[in-house]
């Protein structure tokens, strides 16, 4: 039987990292972006005799791992064996051990056996890598989220969030579950239990439904791809942007009762292209005449409505999301594994990059901090030009950056001169500036420790 054993101290106590394990969400937001594992059916609980059903791999080498919890005894462990799967034996141990100043280690043991005997144990090195890689991922995440959830006021908020299923939304509503919150989807479908119907297109809310929410996140808009932007693209973007966000802001000025906060996602094209000026929230609006930078300052002037109303209304100007589902990283890590990471155009245009924890971090920072309002730049404190986050993503995936720039007009006869310039060269050197004002603490203030933590490298 081979055995790991990865330990790492938390900054909370063992009932809340216990706690934590135990909330709607804690799968998905421990699970290495990599990793492709799914929870077919996810465990009600910890307790013994909870099922739970795994799947992980790609295609025809898609496995199953059915497993059950055997042990519960809170706060100290929970346990789980292997009744089926990819292993010859599996049991994990997850412990809570308490230190003397309050904080506790948080001890992942793990014992297996592989299949096939000899030709098995062939294998195990590689298989225990993979493990490592897996626990120091959830360990980090871990350790992230508990501090970023102890640096917040202790309430208990329910917030309703448009565009949960997105990128953003989907990280967003694990972090707040697995906190001990509640979260509310707003939905232009038939809503289910627990969701609240919404029609940005007919220009109403369910404001009945958002009765007893403490705040709205809005989120939902139409994704920003690498094609061409068609006439009929240009106008999706624009009206799912003005018209969502005006239907939300005003239905929520109508209501006497409702929520009072209204967090807005906006865009790091709202200062236009500004070469390396370092831009804060105090630095004016762009005055370029590109696509996207007319349609955020459209799309925060929609949020009027409910600040004139005397509702806190924040507007989360997002840069360039780091994530292993965002189109950027879907596109470059391709690239750049295959050989071709080369810088685009100059490779001098700024980036505004943020990893995906700081993004919810930021967001749940500003539902917590009651005298912020206004604009906040969503982005890391050291943007890097384009030819920098070629070379670091490059190091990071241990491949050659190519010594040929990639010329301005190859992705422009691509996606277009106007796709291309806003995705691609467009320079906004967007510094954080509100956010550590107020005392948010960056998990990820660096590029290369954000690539290498969602790579897992």
């Amino acid at each position: 039987m081979a055995r790991l054993v990865v330990r790492s101290e938390l900054p909370v106590g063992a009932a809340e990292a216990f706690a934590y394990h135990e909330r709607p969400g804690a799968f998905e937001r421990l699970t290495p972006p990599w990793a492709r594992i799914e929870a077919v059916q996810p465990a009600a609980s910890l307790r013994a005799g909870t099922p739970v059903v795994l799947r992980t791999g790609v295609g025809p080498a898609r496995l199953t791992w059915v497993g059950e919890h055997i042990g519960y005894d809170p706060p100290r462990e929970f346990r789980d064996v292997q009744r089926s799967g990819p292993f010859a034996a599996w049991e994990h141990r997850h412990g809570f051990d308490p230190l003397p100043d309050g904080r506790c280690v948080l001890s992942d043991e793990i014992t297996y056996r592989l299949p096939l005997g000899p030709l098995g144990a062939l294998a195990e090195p590689l298989v225990r890598r993979r493990l490592r890689r897996i626990f120091d991922y959830r360990h980090r995440r871990t350790a992230a989220d508990l501090a970023l959830a102890a640096r917040q006021p202790q309430r208990t908020l329910t917030v309703a969030i448009t565009g949960a299923s997105g990128l953003i939304g989907r990280s967003l509503a694990s972090y707040l579950t697995t906190a001990g919150h509640a979260v509310v989807p707003l939905v232009r479908r038939d809503p289910r239990t627990g969701e609240v119907r919404w029609d940005p297109a007919g220009g109403t809310v369910d404001t009945e439904g958002l009765r007893g929410i403490d705040a709205v996140v809005h989120l939902a808009a139409e994704p920003i791809e690498p094609r061409p932007l068609t006439a009929a693209k240009r106008r999706r973007l624009r009206y799912s942007r003005v018209q969502g966000t005006r239907t939300i802001a005003a239905a929520l000025a109508r209501m006497d009762d409702g929520p009072r906060v209204l967090l807005s996602a906006s865009g790091s094209n709202w200062y236009g292209d500004r070469g390396d000026e370092p831009l804060t929230e105090d630095s004016g609006a762009g005055t370029d005449a590109g696509l996207l930078t007319g349609i955020a300052r459209e799309w925060e002037a929609a949020l009027a409505p409910a600040r004139d109303a005397g509702l806190r209304v924040v507007a989360m100007r997002t840069g360039i999301v780091l994530d292993l589902d965002a189109t950027i990283l879907k596109v470059l890590g391709r690239l750049a594994r295959l050989g071709g990471a080369a810088p685009v155009g100059d490779g001098r245009q700024y980036w505004p990059w943020v990893a995906i924890d700081d993004t919810v971090g930021m967001y749940v920072h500003a539902l917590g901090a009651d005298d912020l309002d206004g604009a906040l730049n969503v982005s890391a404190p050291e943007p890097v030009p384009n030819s920098e986050f070629t070379r670091t993503l490059a190091r990071v995936l241990s491949r050659p950056v190519l010594s040929l720039k990639v010329p301005r007009l190859a992705p422009s006869l691509l996606l277009g001169s106007e796709a291309a310039d806003s995705l691609l060269f467009t320079s906004a050197r967007m510094l954080p500036a509100r956010a550590q004002a107020s005392g948010y603490e960056f998990a990820f203030p660096t590029l290369e420790g954000a690539l290498r933590h969602l790579y897992g490298r």
